[in-house]
C-alpha cells in the first residue's frame, strides 16, 4: 500500500530540492495521488473535480481508460528507438494530423514540449524566408527556451534579462485592452501591425499569436482579426504561425481554434492535449515551407513510440466522443452561468471571456492588485469545496476555467453553485 508523505511532506522535499523558482497556487496546497477523468483525489481521500486540466492539457481525463490501456500496451511492447529507425506509430501520427490540421499543413515535426515546437517553427519560418525578425503580440505566452521568451510578451515569463535583439522582435498591442470595445483594440492592433510591416516587413520571417491568449489572460480577437491579419502579412511574405499549444483539440470547440476565425495558418504549433498527460508535440507545416527545412535534425524523444500510440489514443477519443461540440455546448452552459454570477456580484467587476472550454473571468479589472488578491482567496475557498480551477492574467487577478472536456454538465452546476457561495463571502 502506497505511503503518503503529505502536503507539508512534498513542500519540504520540494523546498530543499526544486528550484526556488517553482511554486503552487495554495495556501494550503493538497497532495494529489490519483486521477480518474475530471476528477482528482488527495492523499487523504478527498476528491476535487478538476477544472484546470493542468493547463489543459487532459483534455481526454486523467487516465482514461481508453487511452491509458493503448499507452501501457506500447509501454510493454517498445518504448523508444528514436527516427533512425522505422517504426509505425509516428507516422501513422503525423498522417492522422495532416487529416485534422488546419489548410494545407501536411507535414509535422515531433518535439516533446510546446517551448520546442515553437522554438522549432520560429526556425523553419527564418529557413523557409531567409529573415531573422519576428513579430509578436504583448501579453503573450511562448515558451520557456531562449527565442520563444524572447517572443513572450508577458513580462513575469521573460525570465532571462539577456534576449534576442530588440531588432529581431517587434511586439504589436494585442487586440485588447480594457475600455476599448473588441473592434477599437483590434482595429489599433492591426494598425500597429500594419506600420510595422511599412516599416521593416522585408526583415520578418513570421508573426506569432495564440488564437486565444491563455496566460495573458484569455484573450480573443474579435471575430475578423486573424483573417486580416493573414491578409496583411501575405502581402510583406510573413509567415502566420499560429501557436495552438493550449488552443489545439477541441478546447475552443473546434478542433483548432484558427478554424473559429476561418483562417488557414502557414505553420501550427501542438502539444498539451495532443497527449493528454504523455509528452508529445509538434510544429506542422505545409510542404512548400516543410522542404526548406532539409540540413540534419532530428528530436530524440519526439514521436517516440509510446507518445505516438497515446497521441492517436486521444484523437480516436476525441473524435469518437465528439469533444469539440461538447466543449461549445458545455461551454455555453458555463459562460451563462458565469455571466449571471457577474450581473449579481457587479461591485466585483467581473469580465467573461473566451471560447468553448477555454473561459476566463477577470476580478476588479480596475483594481488589478485587489483582484489579484480576491483571485487567491476564490481559489483557496473553491479548493476547500472540492473544486480546482486556475488562475491567469497581466496581474494574475483572472479565474481561468479550461477543465477536461469530459466533463459533465453537473460537475459545471455544481462548481458554479459553489462559485456563488465564495463570491458571495467575498463581495
Amino acid at each position: 500500500m502506497q505511503t503518503y508523505i503529505g502536503p507539508e511532506g512534498v513542500l519540504q522535499k520540494r523546498q530543499r530540492y526544486f528550484y526556488p523558482c517553482t511554486s503552487h497556487f495554495y495556501r494550503n496546497p493538497p497532495q494529489l495521488v490519483k486521477g480518474e477523468m475530471q476528477y482528482l483525489y488527495g492523499h487523504d481521500g478527498t476528491r476535487y473535480t478538476d477544472f484546470f486540466a493542468g493547463v489543459s492539457v487532459v483534455a481526454t481525463g486523467h487516465c482514461n481508460p481508453e487511452i491509458a490501456e493503448r499507452t501501457a500496451e506500447q509501454l510493454r511492447t517498445l518504448q523508444h528507438t528514436c527516427t533512425i529507425y522505422l517504426t509505425q506509430p509516428n507516422v501513422e501520427l503525423a498522417e492522422r494530423l495532416a487529416g485534422v490540421l488546419p489548410g494545407r499543413l501536411r507535414r509535422t515535426f515531433f518535439v516533446n514540449s510546446g517551448s520546442e515546437a515553437n522554438e522549432g517553427a520560429l526556425l523553419l519560418a527564418r529557413l523557409h524566408t531567409g529573415r531573422r525578425g519576428f513579430l509578436a503580440l504583448e501579453q503573450s505566452l511562448h515558451g520557456r527556451t531562449y527565442l520563444t521568451m524572447s517572443v513572450t510578451g508577458l513580462q513575469m515569463w521573460r525570465t532571462d534579462s539577456q534576449l534576442a535583439e530588440a531588432a529581431d522582435v517587434t511586439f504589436i498591442p494585442r487586440p485588447y485592452e480594457r475600455g476599448m470595445s473588441a473592434d477599437e483594440a483590434g482595429r489599433r492592433s492591426i494598425a500597429a501591425l500594419r506600420a510595422a510591416l511599412a516599416a521593416k516587413g522585408g526583415e520578418i520571417a513570421a508573426l506569432i499569436a495564440e488564437p486565444i491568449q491563455g496566460n495573458g489572460g484569455i484573450i480573443a480577437p474579435p471575430d475578423w482579426y486573424f483573417a486580416e491579419v493573414k491578409r496583411l502579412l501575405e502581402q510583406h511574405g510573413v509567415l502566420l504561425i499560429a501557436d495552438e499549444i493550449q488552443t489545439g483539440f477541441g478546447r475552443t470547440g473546434r478542433m483548432f481554434a484558427m478554424d473559429r476565425y476561418g483562417v488557414a495558418p502557414d505553420i501550427v504549433t501542438m502539444a498539451k492535449a495532443l497527449g493528454g498527460g504523455i509528452p508529445v508535440a509538434g510544429f506542422a507545416a505545409t510542404d512548400e515551407i516543410a522542404a526548406s527545412f532539409t540540413r540534419p535534425s532530428a528530436s530524440t524523444f519526439g514521436g517516440n513510440p509510446v507518445s505516438s500510440v497515446t497521441a492517436l489514443a486521444v484523437l480516436d477519443y476525441i473524435e469518437a466522443h465528439r469533444l469539440p461540440e461538447r466543449a461549445e455546448r458545455l461551454g455555453a452552459q458555463l459562460r451563462g452561468g458565469l455571466e449571471r454570477l457577474a450581473v449579481r456580484f457587479p461591485q466585483l467587476a467581473l469580465d467573461v471571456r473566451g471560447a468553448g472550454l477555454m473561459l476566463g473571468a477577470e476580478l476588479c479589472a480596475d483594481e488589478p492588485q485587489r483582484g489579484a488578491g480576491l483571485v487567491d482567496d476564490v481559489l483557496e475557498a473553491m479548493k476547500d469545496r472540492g473544486y480546482l480551477i486556475g488562475k491567469n492574467g497581466v496581474n494574475r487577478n483572472v479565474l481561468a476555467f479550461q477543465p477536461p472536456l469530459v466533463i459533465a454538465e453537473a460537475d459545471i452546476d455544481g462548481m458554479l453553485s459553489a462559485l456563488e457561495a465564495v463570491l458571495a463571502g467575498l463581495a
